[in-house]
């Protein structure tokens, strides 16, 4: 897949599945604009291993679920590769503890809501006004808005919603040629799901995967860029899932 010459922006680039694609793009030849909220330093570390690898790229501060930091974070991307030609909107949050919704905080489902689908909004919404012609945005979402999520209603509501987000904005942004869709991962073996996925509770989630594993960042990354690629330029409005087939057993 060759991305030469397009401008990527990659928001919650500084680990996990947005390190792995921002990584991925470059090698693919796009010039990458990763965004993080708080780490810093990974994020710059992100930016310095693509650089090594003869890529180009650099590495935002940008909060999503403020639509300022948003605005600014497409102008930096503009400013320095001269448009926007990709958008991967990854930032998000897992709730640290489940719950059932009778019990949850507002302040809890609040903060879900304001960074996974709130910040996705901001973001898509600033895609749709600057991606140049034949552009790709990709929203990424979760089994968990296929099948529920059971004590993290939170978290399955806030990745759903993205699913109709991306079917809309599909057609609104087709007559430009813009493509867009929806990666819903499973269990993704990152930072973000450590504890999730220690000891017995790994075992027992990767005894419901057909494939018998959970997913590398790279196993999403992969499909990631394949969306934002000439070769899925008659694909829109689609969610495609990367779970090992887990999403087929419950």
């Amino acid at each position: 897949m060759d991305l030469t010459g397009r401008v990527a922006v990659v928001t919650g680039g500084s680990r996990g599945i947005g390190r792995a694609t921002a990584e991925w793009l470059a090698r693919a030849g796009a010039r990458v604009v990763l965004s993080y909220r708080a780490r810093a330093a990974e994020a710059e570390a992100v930016a310095a291993t693509i650089a090594a690898a003869g890529g180009q790229a650099r590495a935002v501060a940008a909060d999503v679920r403020d639509p300022a930091a948003v605005v600014a974070l497409f102008d930096t991307a503009v400013a320095w590769g001269g448009g926007v030609d990709i958008v991967v909107a990854n930032a998000g949050v897992w709730p640290a503890e489940p719950m059932p919704l009778a019990s949850m905080p507002a302040d809890q489902w609040r903060i879900t809501l304001d960074t996974n689908l709130v910040g996705a909004l901001q973001t898509a919404q600033e895609a749709a006004r600057r991606l140049r012609p034949e552009g790709r945005l990709v929203l990424v979402s979760s089994t968990a808005a296929q099948r529920g999520e059971a004590f993290h209603a939170d978290y399955a509501a806030s990745k759903a919603a993205l699913h109709g987000l991306a079917k809309s904005l599909a057609v609104e942004l087709a007559p430009r040629g813009i493509t867009v869709n929806v990666v819903a991962p499973g269990w993704v073996d990152t930072e973000m799901t450590a504890d999730a996925l220690a000891g017995e509770a790994r075992r027992a989630i990767e005894a419901s995967i057909p494939l018998g594993r959970v997913a590398t960042a790279e196993d999403v990354a992969g499909p990631i860029v394949f969306l934002c690629s000439p070769l899925a330029r008659h694909i829109t409005g689609a969610v495609l899932s990367v779970n090992g087939g887990g999403v087929l057993c419950g």
